[in-house]
């Protein structure tokens, strides 16, 4: 199966150490722009990389900063799994 037919999921049913391209974002627009703001944007890559010690917020590497977001933000952000490269280094 290749990855690039595979659904997009939310940031949420990720494994630590499991990463994607964030395919779509589906929450309001205010919410939306401090995303934006933070380099959560489609396109962008993303990495789970840990969970606070009561399972809330979690951390997500977004091109090599670290954000952490809460379930409620998390379950809103969609991600094809897997790594892609990007339209500059498709050669």
């Amino acid at each position: 199966m290749e990855l690039m037919t595979q659904m997009p999921v939310a940031l949420t049913d990720l494994e630590i150490g499991e990463g994607g391209a964030i395919a779509h974002i589906a929450l309001p627009p205010t919410h939306q722009q401090f995303l934006t703001r933070i380099g959560i944007v489609p396109g962008a890559e993303i990495t789970f990389s840990r969970r606070a010690p009561l399972g809330d917020p979690s951390v997500y590497s977004v091109d090599g900063t670290e954000v952490a977001l809460r379930a409620e933000t998390a379950n809103y952000i969609f991600v094809q799994r897997g790594h892609f490269p990007r339209l500059g280094d498709m050669a």
